[in-house]
């Protein structure tokens, strides 16, 4: 098993870029809310750890929400019929080694105070909770006024008030003092503008400082993530898992390092983040995409790297998610580049990303057969289009490759 040189929190703060774009419009919401906690989190002395879990918990807090759908609802500021999330988020941290520690934290990031009360849970993880869902109801406030005023100052007097009454039953007294008191001035607001880069955000990727990280630890953080775009549509169920999991199969057969294999593995997983990006009703169309709706399609492997170009020790995995669909001819997309630039690793994803697609059915059509999933990767590799020599070694070990493509079923 090899090692990774990593910042965890820098991992996880790039990483959670993906939960943002869920919400197409609402760009770095989990941020915000993260900032807005850590604030008050401050304002009450609160000691460096408990500070730290709940900056980690407040930037993961949506980590149970796939499609917009839901995201619209979590934007109605009454918030009706939206605890499923916080169940699938606490689920997916709990199987976590590293995170488990704040599953409760999401499960119960939209319950009020009087509620919490009655639970039989730490007063550190109440008032944690509690904390992100005042953030969390800040942040939907202050984005509601935005859409009617680009100055978000002009809604700060009416946020204040409607967070006031609500002190007692939805936020503890507490929260919503301190709450009161930091956001008196002007700076508060306008630091949320840039809470991805507040000094407590500086501060608290620092606190994570680079360590070797074993590869199954790394990988138990990423499959959160790859759950996320995987639960986004029913016909992309488990692909990322699927591509992940061909990827190092194929590696392996090009007896390629433990080292390579392993990042193949992770660039499988992460490879549709930016497929957050595009709304359900492209996704699960049924008939052809118009061109409007194609180009929207077309940015999410870009938008992947985005997301993953910042994360120091992580570079090649973010070119090779980048460049998932290039084409040997170098007419893919989005930077066109042909054979001579484009690592094997790279090609391997490529082929993997199009043989477990053809594994599954989609809106437009059924899944393919055997025989047809490699008439057409022969028929791509004749075009120019995917790597000969590894759709080779896909005929030539069909059988594995077909199980590997399809373990999660």
């Amino acid at each position: 098993m090899s090692k990774f040189n990593l910042n965890l929190h820098e991992v996880i703060f790039s990483l959670s870029d993906a939960l943002d774009l869920v919400g197409v419009d609402q760009i770095y919401h989990g941020k915000r809310v993260a900032y807005i906690a850590a604030a008050c989190g401050k304002a009450l002395l609160w000691e460096n750890k408990r500070l730290d879990n709940l900056f980690l918990a407040a930037i993961l807090h949506d980590c149970g929400v796939s499609n917009t759908a839901i995201h619209t609802r979590l934007t109605n500021f009454e918030g009706k019929n939206i605890a499923n999330h916080c169940d699938k988020g606490a689920d997916l941290l709990q199987k976590r080694p590293q995170l488990a520690n704040l599953a409760d934290y999401i499960l119960y990031h939209h319950t009020p105070w009087s509620e919490l009360l009655g639970l039989d849970l730490s007063e550190v993880v109440k008032f944690g909770a509690n904390c992100i869902y005042m953030a969390d109801r800040i942040d939907i406030l202050a984005l509601k006024g935005l859409d009617s005023d680009s100055n978000i100052l002009a809604s700060m007097d009416q946020i204040r008030r409607k967070i006031k009454a609500k002190a007692g039953r939805w936020f503890h007294h507490d929260l919503v003092d301190i709450f009161l008191k930091i956001s008196a001035s002007e700076a508060f607001w306008l630091s949320m503008e840039q809470a991805q880069n507040s000094g407590y955000a500086s501060s608290w990727i620092q606190h994570g400082s680079t360590q070797e990280i074993d590869f199954q630890d790394l990988k138990e953080i990423v499959l959160i993530f790859s759950h996320i775009v995987d639960a986004k549509s029913t016909f992309t169920a488990q692909h990322s898992v699927g591509v992940a999991t061909l990827a190092r199969y194929l590696g392996e057969l090009f007896n390629l390092s433990e080292h390579s294999c392993d990042k193949l593995e992770l660039t499988g997983l992460l490879h549709d983040l930016g497929m957050l990006r595009v709304p359900d009703a492209i996704l699960d169309k049924p008939d052809k995409l118009t061109r409007t709706e194609y180009l929207i399609i077309k940015r999410h492997s870009f938008d992947s790297y985005d997301i993953l170009k910042n994360i120091t020790g992580f570079e090649e995995v973010a070119n090779w998610v980048a460049y998932h669909h290039e084409r040997i001819d170098g007419s893919g997309y989005p930077y066109h580049n042909d054979k001579q630039n484009l690592a094997i690793e790279a090609r391997i994803i490529a082929v993997s990303d199009v043989f477990q697609a053809l594994t599954q059915s989609r809106p437009y059509r059924d899944e393919f057969s055997p025989q047809s999933i490699m008439s057409e990767l022969n028929k791509q590799a004749h075009a120019d289009k995917l790597d000969k020599e590894v759709i080779l070694m896909v005929e030539n070990n069909f059988s594995g490759c077909l199980h590997a493509a399809q373990l999660s079923k």
